[in-house]
C-alpha cells in the first residue's frame, strides 16, 4: 500500500525539498495545478465554462503557523472573488476552502477559522456563488461541521464535503440530507487510523454507496467527488430511483484527471465541475493527488525516468 507511504511523505520537509529540487516536478504539477497566481488561472476559468463545464476554486496551502497567515489565505480568498465578479459566472465557478488554511488549528483556532471564513462566504454571497468547506482529517470535523452549521444561518447554500471511508459518515451524511445543505461526497484522502476509518477499498466503495444514497434521497444537494467509472455509472441510477433532475445534483473531479469524462458528463447534460487549485504552496496537494491514485503515481514516475 503506497497511499500511506505518500500521505506521509507529504509531511515530510525533507521530501518536500527533494520533490521541489527534481527538475521534471514542474511540469507534473503543472498537470494538477494550472497556476500559482489570480493572473494565471482566470484564462484557465474562462476557458473551462467556456466547454460547459463549472469549477471550484482552491487556493492551495495548509501549513498555518501564525494568525498574519491565517489573515493572508483569507485575503487572498478575497482577491479571488474581486477576480470572479466581472466574469459575472456565478455559481458556475465556487470556491472551496480547507478550514486549517484560516488558522483552524492554532490557538483559540475554531473561533479564528470562523472569523476569517465568513468574510469569504459572504463575499462569495454577493457575487451569486458559493464556498464549501472542506473536509480534513478527523480530529477536525466537529469545528468544521459546527462552523458550516453556524455560516448557513446567513449564507444557507454554504457546503461542505464528507468523506466516505470514516465510520462516523454516514450519520453525518443523514444529517446533512434532512438539512437541504450541499454536500461533496469523497472517498477520503487523509492517513486515517482504523479505529474510525475502513482501511480496505471494497469497504470504503461500499460506504460512498451507502451515503451517496442517503444524500440522494434527502432535501440536499449532493456533489458526487470521484473519478471512479463505476461510481458514477452508480450515482447516476441513485439520482433516477430519486426521481432527481439533472439540476439538482452534480459531479466533481480534479483537474488534470479523466479531462475527456468532464466533457462527456457535460455533454450529457450533467453539471460538471471541476475541481481546480492554484498557488504557491503546492506540495501538500500534490503528494494527496499522488497518494489517491496509483495512476497518478505512474504519471509522476514515468515522467522522472524519461526527464532524468
Amino acid at each position: 500500500m503506497l497511499g500511506p507511504v505518500i500521505l506521509a511523505a507529504s509531511r515530510s520537509d525533507r521530501m518536500r525539498r527533494l520533490v521541489s529540487a527534481a527538475p521534471v516536478t514542474k511540469p507534473v504539477v503543472d498537470r494538477f495545478i494550472p497556476g500559482e497566481t489570480v493572473d494565471e488561472v482566470l484564462p484557465i476559468i474562462q476557458d473551462l465554462t467556456d466547454q460547459g463545464l463549472e469549477l471550484t476554486m482552491d487556493v492551495v496551502g495548509e501549513d498555518i503557523t501564525n494568525p498574519a497567515q491565517a489573515e493572508a489565505a483569507r485575503d487572498a480568498y478575497l482577491e479571488l472573488v474581486d477576480r470572479l465578479k466581472p466574469l459575472d459566472l456565478g455559481a458556475r465557478a465556487e470556491m472551496s476552502v480547507k478550514l486549517s488554511m484560516f488558522g483552524q488549528a492554532l490557538d483559540g483556532g475554531h473561533e479564528l477559522a470562523l472569523k476569517n471564513v465568513r468574510p469569504v462566504v459572504e463575499a462569495a454571497a454577493e457575487i451569486g456563488t458559493t464556498v464549501t468547506l472542506d473536509a480534513e482529517d478527523h480530529t477536525t470535523l466537529d469545528s468544521m461541521f459546527a462552523i458550516h452549521d453556524e455560516l448557513r444561518k446567513d449564507v444557507p447554500q454554504t457546503g461542505c464535503v464528507i468523506q466516505a471511508y470514516l465510520f462516523r459518515t454516514e450519520a453525518d451524511a443523514r444529517r446533512l440530507a434532512d438539512n437541504g445543505s450541499r454536500v461533496r461526497l469523497v472517498k477520503g484522502a487523509y492517513k486515517e487510523p482504523a479505529e474510525v476509518a475502513y482501511q480496505q477499498r471494497h469497504e470504503i466503495d461500499k460506504a460512498y454507496v451507502r451515503i451517496l444514497r442517503t444524500l440522494m434521497e434527502g432535501e440536499g444537494y449532493p456533489m458526487i467527488g470521484s473519478h471512479d467509472p463505476r461510481l458514477i455509472s452508480i450515482a447516476q441510477e441513485l439520482a433516477r430511483t430519486a426521481g432527481r433532475k439533472l439540476d439538482e445534483y452534480e459531479f466533481q473531479m480534479l483537474y488534470g484527471i479523466r479531462g475527456d469524462e468532464h466533457l462527456r458528463l457535460a455533454a450529457e447534460g450533467h453539471r460538471m465541475r471541476v475541481y481546480t487549485a492554484y498557488g504557491t504552496d503546492w506540495y501538500g496537494y500534490f503528494m494527496r493527488r499522488l497518494a489517491e491514485k496509483p495512476a497518478n503515481l505512474r504519471f509522476f514516475a514515468r515522467s522522472m525516468v524519461s526527464k532524468g
